[in-house]
């Protein structure tokens, strides 16, 4: 999909007329871009943001190409976890990007998408395997799934500012569960931070190289899978802890259980994406 609209394809796809659309661009209502021919273009992330200021309905989606049921349906965060699951351990892509753009649209956030949705399907999905339910293909796949998704919502979200404040993360070697260094960034961004996720499976030693070079304001390690504790205390304390007196370091992850933390210096623990939005929303983060 095109990332840039003309007026003409918001109006069908909002069901008014293109003056209206023109007019709301001039007003900015609606923030345009023009082409060297002066012709006015809107972006997808500014529609998404209009439409989830509520004035307006997404009522012909087929005209941006989109599914003709997408931001129709009013979707209860519990009842969309389920759907979410049933989704993922079918392989239903499409459906899967359904819920979460038509969540993301009815203006519920981005870490309540993340801890409510996608996480806890993943959670079920774990269950149902454990259950013998599920085979691990289905649970690998929904990841994958999900990555996708998470790309298209932050391709949903307006760029960061020029000045916005830098933010990078990842996952330490050994832990190749990249939803959650991934989720993190989408949540920075979704409030207005410059954030970039390194990757999984990442040294300690080249992390603290991305640290020295990029100096960021923030730094988050995901950690959802630790193999050898002591192992990853000594390469923490030896590369990450030294950046601790000037980066902000937020650690999360079910991997880190007390015992750990209490071993690690560190800005903040977040134990879900919610509360790494609250922290992230302060003027000191």
């Amino acid at each position: 999909m095109r990332d840039l609209l003309t007026p003409k394809q918001v109006a069908r796809a909002l069901d008014v007329s293109e003056s209206s659309i023109k007019r709301w661009c001039d007003r900015g209502v609606l923030t345009a871009q023009h082409t060297a021919g002066g012709h006015r273009r809107i972006s997808r992330a500014v529609l998404t943001e209009f439409l989830r200021g509520g004035r307006h309905q997404l009522v012909n989606p087929e005209a941006l190409g989109l599914p003709a049921t997408s931001g129709r349906t009013e979707r209860v965060v519990e009842r969309a976890c389920d759907q979410m699951a049933a989704a993922l351990v079918a392989g239903d892509e499409s459906r899967c990007q359904q819920i979460a753009r038509d969540l993301y649209l009815a203006d519920h956030s981005v870490a309540v998408l993340c801890d409510d949705v996608f996480a806890a399907a993943m959670r079920q999905i774990g269950i149902q395997w454990e259950e013998g339910k599920t085979e691990i293909y289905q649970e690998r796949r929904g990841c994958e799934i999900l990555l996708r998704i998470l790309h298209q919502l932050r391709l949903m979200l307006p760029p960061a500012l020029p000045d916005a404040p830098l933010a990078i993360g990842g996952t330490a070697t050994s832990d190749g569960y990249s939803l959650g260094t991934a989720m993190a960034e989408l949540v920075l961004r979704s409030n207005g931070w410059n954030a970039n996720s390194l990757g999984d499976n990442l040294p300690f030693e080249t992390l603290a190289a991305a640290l020295r070079d990029q100096q960021p304001k923030l730094f988050w390690l995901s950690c959802t899978h630790i193999t050898d504790p002591d192992h990853f205390l000594a390469g923490y304390e030896r590369h990450i802890a030294p950046f601790a007196e000037n980066v902000t370091i937020v650690v999360g992850g079910m991997a880190l259980t007390k015992e750990i933390r209490q071993k690690m210096k560190f800005t903040v623990h977040c134990d879900s994406m919610q509360q790494f939005e609250n922290f992230c929303k302060r003027p000191n983060a």
